[in-house]
């Protein structure tokens, strides 16, 4: 095998290296519904289409690097891959959060349903609410917005500075602030509605202690949870999609 081979083989590697440990992380792509050989195969297959535009400038530094720096190039590109892959899985955490909320707050905490993107089994609402936002991210094309932004990142994040671990926590800690100030947000109205109902029932059961009162309102806090959530849902993930879709754009 030539130099010259040798060094497009690892450049491409390296260039899949960011990518593929990205994708691991990212919502929709890393679910674990998803088998790990298709995961594979696109992150391959992205690496592959994004190639020729970013080979020329890593080429020349394949060829110069010894044994050494090659491999400490892949380690960084990985952590770069990761860090930008969990900035994007931070948003879906927020909503996580917040959809858990929702749940404890119209008293659905308890409804546990099937596990959709994640392995362990979550509140019916919040599988609900998780899997609607990612269905949509794909729908609204969001998906190649963050497939460009890999690209860009190459410019911002180039190969040759390697990984920053300072400014990636800075990154990571102003991604958590923005999330988790966004997922407050968007469960405002049920927060609200959650101190109500349960100010109004403790209020009840003190003036009632023989009648249990907690017990008889469950279905009605429910029923009002319910159509709060059907008149806010749409606004609900709609801030949600307008905050990550600013993300990916500028971030």
């Amino acid at each position: 095998m030539t130099e010259e081979m040798t060094a497009t083989i690892l450049s491409l590697f390296l260039i899949f290296c960011r990518i593929g440990s990205c994708l691991m992380l990212l919502p929709g792509y890393s679910s674990v519904r998803i088998p790990t050989q298709i995961r594979l195969f696109v992150a391959f297959s992205i690496s592959l289409a994004v190639s020729p535009g970013i080979l020329p400038d890593m080429l020349p530094l394949m060829r110069e690097a010894g044994d050494d720096v090659r491999l400490q190039m892949i380690v960084t590109e990985i952590l770069n891959g990761m860090l930008i892959g969990l900035l994007g899985r931070v948003f879906m955490i927020a909503l996580q959060f917040s959809a858990n909320f929702l749940a404890n707050a119209i008293g659905m905490g308890q409804a546990i349903g099937s596990p959709i993107d994640e392995s362990e089994p979550a509140p019916a609402v919040v599988s609900l609410i998780t899997m609607t936002a990612t269905v949509l991210v794909f729908s609204l094309n969001l998906h190649v917005e963050i497939l460009r932004a890999l690209v860009a990142s190459y410019s911002a994040m180039p190969v040759a500075l390697g990984f920053a671990p300072r400014t990636g926590l800075v990154a990571l800690t102003d991604n958590l602030d923005q999330t988790f100030h966004l997922g407050l947000r968007i469960a405002s109205p049920f927060v609200i509605y959650g101190v109500i109902v349960n100010f109004a029932i403790g209020l009840a059961n003190k003036m009632t202690p023989q009648i249990p009162i907690y017990f008889i309102s469950m279905p009605f806090v429910i029923a009002g949870g319910l159509v709060l959530l059907a008149y806010s849902i749409g606004d609900y993930l709609t801030i949600f999609l307008a905050g990550f879709q600013q993300w990916v754009i500028n971030g």
